[in-house]
């Protein structure tokens, strides 16, 4: 008979494709991940990996194994968790996947205020782009997606959680810097930009808000694209150039001096961050804990984020 140790052996292999790596991951040698392999593919009797020297890769019956035995180990630790839970305990492994920015400057002190209340809930949070956050809520590897990206799928529910307003950030010594009046659209066109890539729900944002304008990302003069909004803001303070960022991620540097807050007349943008959960699988105690915890009155704070036009930014 299956067990649950050897489908996670062989879902850590079929991640990884190395059998090393799923070693390091599950804390045992290449060797023995190898013989729990090999002993799993005599009972199956089917080849699950391909071999060619010291690269592996999945046979069509690995392929065929992989939802199966996810499903598995989740019906088993949902047991587990069902019975720990009637003694009235909120425990368990908690999946979450998130989009860049909010990995950083929102789930921490989420997940500071749950763990405080329920310290027996385990929580693994995977910080990738807002895309695949959601898609790894559909392929069931996250229990719970925090993402600006909304794609209607009928078993996936959203939840606004907070508004987050976008700034235009110039370095301390630009012209606009002390401008004390917003500058227009169209004076964009003669400033270098610093934008993040094209998979961002930031320069999502600010291609909707140029819209409104009959003006476009080409329309900007890019000098650089990067993929952090932390580079694209230490990069304004550098004066490379200047950019629109999340007002959560230019707060500090504004507050410090480091970079200024520009208004744009009439360029107000924002992005809504969204909680998502797959409703076609049943809920856990510690998903629902989470989510019910997120939304708690307690937590406004979090969900009230900074705007940063210049009238409300404090004084350095």
């Amino acid at each position: 008979m299956l067990t649950t140790n050897e489908l996670q052996v062989f879902l850590a292999a079929a991640e990884t494709e190395n059998f090393s790596e799923a070693g390091r991951r599950l804390g045992v040698s290449q060797p023995a991940i190898s013989m729990q392999i090999k002993a799993l593919e005599d009972r199956l009797g089917l080849q699950l990996f391909l071999r060619s020297g010291r690269h592996i890769s999945l046979s069509e019956a690995g392929r065929a194994l992989i939802p199966m035995a996810r499903e598995t180990i989740e019906r088993v630790i949902g047991i587990e968790e069902t019975m720990l839970s009637l003694q009235g305990e909120v425990v368990g492994l908690l999946k979450l996947a998130c989009s860049t920015t909010a990995g950083k400057y929102i789930l921490p002190a989420l997940l500071s205020g749950l763990m405080a209340r329920h310290p027996q809930v385990e929580i693994v949070c995977h910080v990738t782009p807002r895309a695949a956050a959601l898609e790894t809520l559909r392929r069931g590897e996250a229990h719970i997606a925090l993402t600006s990206l909304r794609i209607p799928f009928k078993d996936v529910e959203y939840r606004p959680f907070l508004t987050d307003s976008i700034a235009l950030i110039v370095p301390p010594q630009h012209r606009w810097a002390n401008l004390g009046e917003a500058v227009l659209p169209e004076d964009l066109l003669k400033e270098q930009f610093i934008v993040r890539e094209s998979t961002s729900g930031t320069l999502d944002a600010l291609r909707r808000g140029l819209e409104w304008h009959d003006l476009s990302l080409d329309h900007l003069n890019t000098v650089m694209t990067l993929g952090s909004a932390e580079a694209i803001r230490m990069a304004v303070q550098e004066g490379i150039g200047i950019a629109f960022v999340s007002a959560m991620v230019a707060l500090e540097a504004v507050e410090s001096g480091k970079v200024a807050v520009v208004d744009v007349k009439g360029l107000d943008i924002e992005k809504t961050l969204y909680m998502a959960r797959d409703t076609d699988r049943p809920a856990t105690r510690a998903q629902t804990a989470f989510w019910d915890w997120a939304f708690d009155p307690a937590n406004e704070h979090i969900r009230r984020r900074p705007t940063l036009r210049r009238s409300e930014v404090p004084p350095a």
